[in-house]
């Protein structure tokens, strides 16, 4: 969907990163950046159903703007030299949760998820959820799928595990996340090739069994309100 018309405007913007440059060749952003993006955002809102209905595709909130907010940075530049999309957990505010990526550069495509920066609340009830179930996430980290197209489970790590877990704990190595991340980096000219859409798809299989394991305590229902089965048991939602 993307074309080399797109990585031609991206690397002009990189060199002319100016709102008034931009204004002046804002048709062809729309026509050949902002507009594939949309329909590979459509076309994923199909696939998605096949295999991640959990998972939200929509222009309206998948597409980053491409207006940088630089109130807070030090780096004025008024406009991001890439185009980016994500995909939020159904039932889980834009910005929580765990969820896929896509974004192509100038200098790279980078395709993956996870969960990049999990409030200190969610991130305690994760490690959690790792702690009660810890041998279904080494089982998802370790499966076959996962290995071969993602490789390890990526993210920032404590040097110890946190305060509240044993430190013989058997999910140590996984309870010292910060981040849990996993992705394929590829040069830009990817983006235009007949692999790209199936490698998109193919990474974001293998990540979807990570994406719902650290949204399954983030969808349950809160203390005191959670359902129960026959048995009485608490069951939570998936989303």
């Amino acid at each position: 969907m993307f074309t080399t018309e797109t990585l031609r405007f991206l690397r002009a913007l990189k060199r002319n990163n100016d709102r008034e440059w931009f204004k002046a060749r804002k048709d062809r952003y729309e026509a050949h950046v902002r507009g594939p993006m949309i329909a590979l955002i459509e076309r994923l809102a199909g696939d998605f159903r096949q295999f991640a209905p959990e998972i939200v595709a929509s222009p309206k909130t998948s597409l980053y703007r491409i207006y940088r907010d630089t109130r807070f940075s030090d780096d004025k530049t008024p406009l991001k030299i890439q185009v980016s999309a994500s995909f939020r957990w159904r039932g889980l505010m834009k910005g929580e949760g765990a969820g896929l990526y896509l974004e192509v550069h100038p200098q790279w495509v980078w395709m993956g998820g996870g969960f990049w920066a999990p409030p200190a609340p969610q991130l305690v009830r994760i490690r959690e959820h790792i702690a009660a179930t810890w041998p279904e996430v080494d089982r998802i980290a370790h499966a076959r799928a996962f290995r071969r197209v993602l490789g390890e489970l990526e993210g920032e790590r404590l040097s110890r595990v946190p305060r509240g877990f044993p430190r013989d704990h058997p999910a140590a190595d996984y309870l010292r996340l910060k981040q849990f991340l996993g992705g394929r980096e590829y040069p830009p000219e990817f983006a235009t090739s007949a692999g790209f859409y199936p490698a998109l798809i193919e990474t974001y299989k293998a990540l979807t069994p990570l994406i719902r394991f650290l949204n399954a305590p983030l969808t349950a229902p809160a203390a005191g309100s959670e359902r129960t089965d026959a048995s009485g048991s608490r069951r939570f939602s998936g989303g």
